[in-house]
């Protein structure tokens, strides 16, 4: 019971006052099953892209922390190929820092400020960690490389509306799409998503 009553209240502050460049919301009406979206960080190798989390809260929430973990692919020396994130507030004493003050906003808050400044002493991926301090060029490359690939929104679904192949399609878009189309039209409002918006 307590669970529900602090997420119903997290999630209310999340809707009303967000951090910088993340949404997060119920996924289907499951109070413990979460989605966010983070924005790409100016000056970063993600920047424009928008990668989605999944977060699952745990039966003994606030006193254990949320599993969280990417859906979108990102190239990042504490973030692995299933989209595990290597980061402090995410794991339980002695080896975490988690305690129950934190809340779903300030670790989501924390994985942002990881995408945008890596930490290649605890990394997931030794070879990505090893590019970042030897040959930050190539890290820098193919991170941006991944992002133009797998998180920079294309809005194909609704370039088919715009050409007149149905007009409900657009009205039958799940909130969580038009929150997600909104949200990469702020990186960059090129014709097609002006449109959308």
């Amino acid at each position: 019971m307590q669970k529900n009553t602090r997420l119903k209240r997290e999630l209310q502050m999340l809707s009303t006052e967000p951090p910088p460049g993340i949404s997060c919301w119920q996924c289907e009406g499951q109070i413990d099953d979460l989605r966010a979206q983070i924005i790409g960080c100016v000056n970063t190798p993600y920047e424009g892209g928008l990668f989605s989390v999944e977060i699952k809260v745990p039966e003994r929430y606030p006193f254990e922390p949320p599993k969280m973990r990417f859906l979108t692919p990102i190239y990042h020396p504490n973030i692995d190929n299933a989209g595990r994130i290597c980061l402090d507030a995410l794991k339980l004493p002695p080896k975490g820092a988690w305690k129950p003050s934190l809340n779903i906003s300030t670790v989501l808050s924390s994985i942002r400020v990881l995408m945008a400044e890596p930490n290649p002493d605890d990394p997931l991926m030794a070879d990505i960690s090893s590019e970042y301090k030897y040959n930050k060029q190539i890290y820098l490359e193919k991170a941006k490389r991944w992002t133009e690939k797998h998180a920079i929104q294309r809005n194909k679904g609704l370039e088919e509306t715009e050409e007149g192949t149905s007009e409900g399609k657009l009205g039958k878009t799940k909130p969580a799409c038009r929150k997600r189309e909104a949200l990469s039209a702020e990186g960059h409002q090129d014709d097609s998503k002006k449109a959308c918006l």
